[in-house]
């Protein structure tokens, strides 16, 4: 059995489950440990409450890769049907769900 590093420790159990499902879709298994344990929060010491996701040795390197490539920052646009400003990593207006398309700056 190949030996597993920690990618990332903390954040918070959406962001992690995000990331995993983002890395499993680039063909990188990932491990979610501590999800159960956010239960305790309060009756846990600190630093029994972090989510980690851990990945295999061989492929902690490309892990990284993809998950610095989330890091960039996508300018922000906006919408050419309610002319709502969103985030760059929106492919739905936050206002009313209309899609980006080239047409969106």
């Amino acid at each position: 059995m190949e030996e597993r590093k920690v990618l990332v420790a903390g954040g918070n159990l959406l962001q992690a489950h995000t990331w995993k499902g983002l890395l499993e879709a680039c063909g990188i298994h990932v491990e979610l440990r501590g999800e159960a344990l956010l239960g305790g929060i309060g009756e846990l010491p600190t630093g029994m409450q972090n989510v980690e996701l851990w990945v295999g040795e061989s492929q902690y390197a490309s892990a990284q890769v993809q998950l610095n490539a989330l890091d960039v920052e996508s300018p922000q646009w906006q919408c050419v049907q309610c002319h709502e400003t969103n985030e760059g990593s929106f492919e739905l207006c936050w206002q009313c769900s209309s899609e980006r398309s080239e047409s969106h700056n």
